[in-house]
């Protein structure tokens, strides 16, 4: 992660959102957007049982994964062909298409993915009861998949004391 992906990232999420996407974050409308695809891709960057190069490759597309569904900014050209792939397979047109269809994914995909959802679900106040509960059965699955793919990492253990 360089800083040149933090600004870009920055700027997508606050100078170029799509009409009627938020610029902030919906647990209290105040934390930056920006801070989501941020702690996604720490968060990968801290394990140490993830090979490195799904560990940069995915932190980066944890970092992006959100800008061609909510930005006009589209993709920066420095990115890799394999993270615009990764990027292009983490992208869904709703919660129940991924729900359907993140299974026919590779498991590097799914991996990203529970960083993806652990983070909306610590910030998910703002659901309502059912809704939580869908995406709570998803995220129980989605973890005993990454466990059974990648082992006990860090993101798995903070996953099961959601759900």
């Amino acid at each position: 992660m360089e800083l040149r992906d933090l600004a870009f990232i920055i700027d997508a999420h606050t100078e170029k959102t799509k009409k009627g996407k938020p610029q902030v974050r919906k647990c209290d409308n105040k934390t930056p957007y920006y801070i989501h695809p941020l702690w996604c891709a720490t968060m990968l960057l801290q394990e140490t049982s993830v090979p490195e190069e799904i560990k940069f490759q995915g932190s980066q597309a944890l970092l992006y994964h959100d800008v061609l569904e909510d930005t006009e900014a589209g993709l920066p050209e420095w990115l890799s062909e394999e993270v615009k792939f990764l990027i292009s397979k983490m992208t869904f047109s709703s919660s129940e298409d991924e729900w359907k269809n993140l299974w026919e994914k590779n498991k590097e995909v799914r991996l990203l993915k529970l960083y993806d959802k652990v983070s909306n679900i610590l910030d998910g106040v703002w659901m309502k009861p059912y809704r939580k509960e869908q995406h709570l059965e998803h995220l129980e699955r989605l973890c005993k998949d990454v466990e059974a793919n990648y082992g006990g990492l860090n993101i798995v253990k903070l996953a099961k004391t959601l759900f």
